[in-house]
C-alpha cells in the first residue's frame, strides 16, 4: 500500500516549522523531505537539515535534468523538492511530509490527485507580522518584502484542502494530527475554511 503525501504551506512567520516539527515528532512514520534552495544559509540553518543548499546555476542543473518533483521561485529564490526521495518513499509505504508554497503544492496535486493539502493561516496580520520581526535576523527591507509576499500566498489558502489558524500551537497541532488520522484511516477530517479571518488577512491594509 502506497504512503500518503501531506503538503503543508504558509506565508512567512505564520509558525508552520515549527508546526511540521512537532509533527514529525508526533508521527515516528511520516518522513519530512528536505527541499533544495538556491539561497544562502541563515546562521542557525544546517545543510541537509533545514534544506539542501546549492548555488542557482546547480540547481537550474538539476532542473534541466528532471530531478524535481516540483520546483519554483520563492522569496526571490529557486526552491524544489527531489522527485526520487517522494516516489521511493510513498512506494515503500511510508507517508512523506513536503513544506513547500503553494506555487509548488499545485504542481505536486496536478501529478498526485491523492496528495492532502494543509495551508497554516496567521491568527492577524498584526501578529503575523510581530514574528516575522521576532527572527531579528532579518532586515527591514526583508520583513517588508515578506509581509507584502504574504498578502500573495494566503491570496492562495482556498485552493487547498485544509486551512488551519497557529493561534494556539497545541490546538494547531492537534488539528494537524487529526488531519493525518483521519486520512490514514481513509476519511476526510473535520475543517473550517476561516472565511472571515482570511478576508481579514487578505483585505488592504488601512
Amino acid at each position: 500500500m502506497s504512503g500518503i503525501l501531506f503538503i503543508v504551506a504558509a506565508p512567512s512567520g505564520a509558525g508552520k516549522t515549527s508546526l511540521t516539527r512537532a509533527l514529525l515528532e508526533s508521527e515516528p512514520g511520516m518522513l519530512l523531505s528536505v527541499s533544495y534552495t538556491s539561497r544562502a544559509p541563515r546562521p542557525n540553518e544546517r545543510d541537509g537539515v533545514h534544506y539542501h543548499f546549492v548555488s542557482r546555476a546547480e540547481f537550474e542543473a538539476m532542473i534541466a535534468r528532471g530531478e524535481f518533483f516540483e520546483h519554483a521561485v520563492v522569496h526571490g529564490d529557486l526552491k524544489g523538492t527531489s522527485r526520487t526521495v517522494v516516489e521511493q518513499t510513498l512506494a515503500q509505504g511510508r507517508d512523506v511530509l513536503l513544506e513547500i508554497d503553494w506555487q509548488g503544492a499545485r504542481q505536486v496535486r496536478a501529478q498526485l490527485p491523492g496528495t492532502v493539502s494543509i495551508f497554516i493561516l496567521p491568527p492577524s496580520r498584526a501578529e503575523l507580522e510581530r514574528r516575522l520581526r521576532s527572527r531579528a535576523s532579518d532586515s527591514e527591507e526583508t520583513i517588508q518584502r515578506r509581509l507584502a509576499d504574504s498578502q500573495r500566498d494566503m491570496a492562495h489558502a482556498q485552493e487547498f484542502d485544509y486551512v488551519v489558524v497557529n493561534d494556539d500551537f497545541a490546538s494547531a497541532l492537534a488539528e494537524l494530527r487529526g488531519i493525518v488520522a483521519a486520512h490514514r484511516q481513509g476519511r476526510r477530517a473535520p475543517n473550517d475554511t476561516h472565511g472571515t479571518l482570511l478576508a481579514q488577512l487578505l483585505a488592504p491594509a488601512p
